[in-house]
């Protein structure tokens, strides 16, 4: 018997406006000690009025036009009621019947090269509120403690319809959303921080089935992976219910990631439990009002997103789908590159910009973020400039330095943030490639050593590359390898002792 699996995300998306959603207190203040950026109202004192963050409001909207959604003409905000220690007022300001966008899409690329292909997945809603506070649990102690900082920060949650069908496909969506968000500027969106969570609802029925399975609700994701492996974890051990002949039981439970399970936390709520009605603080919010939200000066200002500039690098740049997905997953990875590609261009011909453009491809995808991600940086925490890369690859066209060399020099840059040129002369790296100067050293080196040259004439080929080598070692490694190759093969071939 085979089985399908359907997974259906909520996703919250802590926005970086100034303040918090419906008061004046700093918004991301990023404060350590508890229960400072607090005011009567994010810290839910009776007889307070909220009044709502208009910022936040145009982020969310401007997120779901990014997400194809229709924005409503008329939106308000509810009183979702629930009891739990870091919500202080008893219930939280979010919004039910009457969302800001609902019915949109995004379409995410699964799997690499030949092996990928296209999904669409749906967006159910995409509504506001307001965030809860942080329940602290010391170690070794029987009791929680509350810190109300982070209550009051407005959440954008979106909602996805059950169109996923892996895990893989659904940490392609995150990683994907991910990329939307922090182009259009609205959130930092690091799961690692909490600025971005994920709960997903996955639920398990035999193929060709029509209705869905039980679903189970999986909390506590805090990274890409922990989203496959959480929904990996869980389908497994769905699947294996069911072959059994049990029946899965409704509920949430939490993702714990060093036993690398799930373990239940509680039965699943329904809309019902919540008790849901119009917040009597807050007036309904029309968006046909162009005095309030003009939605064509919101469409005019979105950014070029993340599948747009993709299809533009490879259309403009001849990049692969690969490259230019890689180089275009973060707004400051495509910055830094098309900066570097614009300065390397000043430098060359521009008969060979393909080429050239290719191996700042490769310079940023390989060499800079495989060294950022070993040390846990980003691009914006980089020293390199995009002029100095450009800079580095003009030298290695140019002869003055080899790819080894220019390594070296990468590391040192990385480092210390110096320019290329300059960290060349310091090191005293500049490559040889003058012709005679190298043919002297070559003739030396064969004089140097008579049975490799006696070994090259009988056809034992593998002699020219020793013979490479000691040119290089007379050299400290700053040879032109290329050019010692070339000498070699022509001294070889006419050389008499």
């Amino acid at each position: 018997m085979s089985y399908e699996t359907t997974i259906g995300l909520e996703i919250h998306v802590q926005l970086k406006t100034k303040s918090k959603m419906f008061c004046g207190c700093d918004n991301y203040s990023g404060v350590k000690e508890p229960n400072i950026n607090i005011c009567p109202v994010c810290a839910g004192y009776p007889g307070v009025l909220p009044v709502i963050n208009k910022e936040a409001v145009l982020w969310t909207i401007k997120t779901g036009l990014a997400l194809n959604c229709q924005i409503l003409p008329l939106s308000k905000f509810d009183r979702k009621n629930y009891f739990y220690p870091d919500l202080p007022k008893g219930y939280q300001i979010s919004q039910y019947d009457l969302p800001l966008c609902q019915n949109g899409y995004l379409e995410i690329t699964v799997g690499e090269k030949e092996n990928s292909y296209l999904k669409k997945v749906r967006i159910t809603r995409i509504h506001l509120e307001e965030d809860a506070g942080k329940l602290i649990h010391p170690e070794g102690k029987d009791y929680s403690l509350v810190d109300l900082n982070r209550a009051g920060t407005p959440l954008m949650e979106i909602v996805t319809e059950p169109d996923l069908s892996t895990p893989d496909e659904a940490k392609v969506f995150m990683q994907e959303l991910r990329a939307i968000l922090r182009y259009l500027g609205v959130s930092e969106a690091n799961m690692e921080e909490g600025n971005l969570r994920c709960d997903a609802n996955i639920s398990i029925k035999k193929r060709g089935e029509k209705s869905l399975g039980v679903k189970v609700e999986i909390k506590n994701m805090n990274s890409f992976r922990a989203v496959e492996r959480a929904l990996a974890y869980e389908q497994d051990r769905q699947t294996e219910i069911l072959r059994e002949g049990n029946k899965i039981i409704q509920e949430t439970r939490g993702w714990d990631e060093k036993e690398g399970k799930t373990i239940p936390q509680r039965t699943k709520e329904e809309s019902a439990d919540y008790r849901y009605f119009p917040d009597p603080d807050l007036p309904p919010l029309d968006l046909t009002d162009k005095n309030f939200i003009d939605l064509e000066v919101i469409k005019s200002s979105l950014p070029e997103l993340p599948n747009e500039k993709q299809a533009r690098f490879q259309r403009e740049y001849g990049l692969s789908s690969y490259d230019a997905n890689i180089l275009t997953l973060e707004p400051e990875i495509a910055y830094f590159f098309e900066k570097s590609v614009e300065k390397i261009l000043e430098y060359l011909d521009s008969s060979t910009s393909k080429q050239i453009i290719k191996k700042v491809s490769n310079w940023i995808t390989v060499e800079l973020l495989g060294r950022l991600n070993a040390r846990g940086l980003s691009v914006s925490q980089c020293k390199i400039k995009p002029q100095d890369l450009a800079q580095l690859i003009f030298l290695i066209e140019k002869g003055e330095i080899s790819g080894k060399m220019a390594k070296g020099i990468f590391d040192e840059m990385l480092e210390k943030g110096k320019n290329p040129e300059l960290l060349m002369k310091e090191k005293n790296l500049k490559q040889i490639s003058d012709e005679s100067e190298l043919t002297k050293i070559v003739e030396e080196v064969i004089k140097e050593n008579p049975s490799c040259l006696a070994d090259y004439q009988k056809g034992k080929t593998q002699a020219l590359g020793f013979l490479v080598g000691q040119v290089m070692k007379k050299t400290k490694g700053q040879a032109n390898p290329q050019l010692v190759n070339k000498i070699l093969q022509e001294r070889l071939k006419s050389y008499k002792p």
